[in-house]
């Protein structure tokens, strides 16, 4: 019986570290510049420490494995730190780590790492000796797919299927806009601005990349069909780029401004800022500033490389808006504007029963302004119990009517994300 504990407990132990010996022994790494949608390159350090005793085989192992085994510790560490670090790690979540322990040690075999790894410098920007001879750091670059990992992730369970996510919430439409001063309108930016148009599409190009649906801004008359005072929309009265995108429907918006900024030794390199709102409220979801490499001429390469840069980031906001969502249920702005005809405790009477209804259709609800005349709610509604916004008009609509009040509901305007009623007398 003691026997068979002590191999117990010695198979314990051999288990815990093998899998400790999985894990990246420096855990330092940065990311140099996004490639691409699906690429990343990285610059990953690497240790090795020899275990032998004496100094003439710790000297001879360094010289045999200490190289190559640092290699693999920098791979290591390029995964653990697109995992775990950095502003927008890829496990973002207490339910995504720990499903990810169970898995942990397959991640980080060399083997596995290698199929992320599309690219390996053969120059090391760090090569020292250290901890008095008995160990080496190196340090080098690596181009990382990391689209790859993540798709692996989602089909182990760690990460939430996208096919789920847009089965209960629908694709996110997202739509891209210049940003502008307030009273400016992005739309004739656009038309004007050589660059500021590239940049838009080079959003748009990546945004479709991922499989999302794009809004493009490309009509002057959906401008001219913007009505603030039928939105109720009277804090921000001259604020287009928040306008256009409730008044078509997008989930999200990002909005972008880009330059052209020096270098130094004759070259020049762009810098791109991107902000993502949530089109309901208008709340800022993320903000990313996006570089690219320095060079003389070639402008559009480099608005391409500074907008890659900026956009994983963002992206990743993005989807953490969208999982959050779906526990909360589907946003939308809501309005309701009352007739002037009703006296006023009849216009009084009316909105306690809107907002009874309001209350008992949402999963969460949260009163932006009521007045004399309007109601303006920000509501999260089931995407089970009422899919579209045409179904919530009809719920609201149904249920008024039952109510007995004198007036009746007719829609003003619906689409993805906003609905604007009007009560009436009958």
């Amino acid at each position: 019986m003691k026997k068979i504990k002590l191999i117990l407990i010695f198979m314990f132990f051999i288990t815990i570290f093998g899998f400790a010996s999985n894990l990246p022994l420096s855990k330092e790494a940065t990311i140099i510049e996004n490639v691409s949608s699906a690429e990343v390159l990285m610059k990953g350090t690497g240790i090795y420490k020899s275990k032998e005793r004496s100094k003439r085989k710790i000297k001879k192992d360094i010289e045999k494995n200490g190289i190559f085994n640092a290699i693999k510790d920098a791979k290591r560490a390029i995964i653990y730190y697109l995992l775990y670090e950095g502003t927008d790690p890829i496990l973002s979540s207490n339910d995504e780590k720990n499903k990810f322990q169970n898995i942990e040690e397959k991640y980080f075999e060399i083997g596995k790492i290698n199929n992320y790894i599309t690219y390996e410098s053969t120059r090391f920007s760090k090569k020292i000796i250290i901890d008095r001879g008995k160990g080496i750091k190196i340090a080098k670059s690596f181009k990382v797919n990391k689209e790859l990992l993540m798709k692996d992730l989602t089909n182990d369970g760690v990460l939430i299927k996208r096919e789920n996510l847009v089965e209960k919430l629908g694709n996110p439409s997202i739509m891209v806009i210049p940003m502008t001063k307030k009273g400016e309108n992005p739309i004739e930016l656009l038309n004007k601005n050589d660059n500021m148009r590239h940049i838009s599409s080079v959003i748009e190009s990546y945004l479709t990349a991922k499989q999302y649906d794009v809004v493009v801004p490309e009509q002057q008359e959906k401008m001219n069909k913007l009505n603030s005072a039928q939105m109720g929309l009277a804090d921000a009265e001259e604020d287009f780029s928040y306008k256009l995108a409730l008044s078509v429907g997008s989930d999200i918006y990002i909005t972008f401004s880009g330059e052209l900024t020096d270098a130094g030794y004759g070259t020049k390199q762009y810098v791109v800022n991107l902000k993502a709102y949530e089109t309901t409220t208008s709340r800022l979801l993320g903000t990313e500033t996006g570089y690219s490499n320095s060079r003389d001429g070639n402008v559009k390469i480099s608005i391409e490389e500074a907008v890659n840069d900026a956009m994983n980031n963002i992206l990743s906001r993005i989807n953490n808006y969208w999982v959050a969502d779906l526990k909360k249920g589907i946003q939308y702005k809501l309005v309701i504007n009352c007739s002037d005809e009703f006296d006023e405790d009849e216009l009084e009477d009316i909105q306690f029963e809107l907002i009874d209804i309001i209350e008992k259709l949402s999963n969460k609800s949260k009163e932006n302004i009521v007045s004399k005349n309007m109601i303006d709610y920000s509501i999260w509604v089931s995407n089970e119990k009422l899919s579209s916004s045409f179904k919530i008009y009809r719920y609201i609509k149904k249920e008024f009517g039952k109510s007995g009040m004198d007036g009746r509901i007719k829609k003003i305007n619906l689409n993805r994300k906003m609905i604007i009623l009007e009560v009436s007398p009958e």
